[in-house]
């Protein structure tokens, strides 16, 4: 497994060391948690990102964003009157 060298001032190293501590774990495992939470968040995000584009190329394919399929206000009226 490759390894990286993160530089980081010393009150932030003091307060991760305690965070690790508290945790039962170490320093260079919360790193590694850090960056594979974030490496998760972008593919997640990436998989979001191309469900929306789905459905908006669906939405335009059926015509769902057309002015010309806009109610008139007495057509919402009557919708909503049920």
């Amino acid at each position: 497994m490759p390894g990286i060298t993160v530089t980081v001032d010393d009150e932030v190293y003091r307060r991760a060391l305690v965070h690790a501590a508290r945790a039962g774990t170490s320093v260079s495992a919360l790193v590694r948690a850090c960056l594979e939470s974030l490496c998760e968040r972008d593919v997640e995000f990436g998989r979001l990102e191309a469900l929306q584009d789905a459905a908006i190329t669906e939405a335009r394919d059926l015509g769902t964003f057309s002015a010309a399929n806009r109610l008139t206000r007495d057509e919402v009226t009557a919708r909503a009157i049920g």
